[in-house]
């Protein structure tokens, strides 16, 4: 589990969100597994941050997406509201 956690987010920064998610939470549970080396779980800990920030990311994105799809159908809405009123 460590080496494919470690591997994931440094060659794959296109990672859609479940997929991202899902390696965090394998990162997770495998630093509260322990029997892991100082330089292991530093460098697991290090990866369960990029992880993290591509998480983050993709919902910002999809939160901005939701809000532009919003303000688009009230601006028809209140558009077409105005032509009939």
């Amino acid at each position: 589990m460590y080496d494919r956690c470690t591997v994931s987010a440094k060659h794959q920064p296109d990672l859609d969100f479940e997929q991202a998610f899902q390696r965090l939470e394998e990162t997770v549970q495998a630093l509260e597994k322990g029997g892991l080396t100082l330089a292991q779980s530093t460098s697991l800990y290090e990866e369960g941050m990029r992880l993290a920030k591509i998480c983050s990311q993709r919902l910002d994105t999809a939160e901005l997406k939701i809000t532009e799809l919003q303000n688009a159908f009230l601006s028809q809405v209140n558009g077409q509201g105005a032509s009939n009123g």
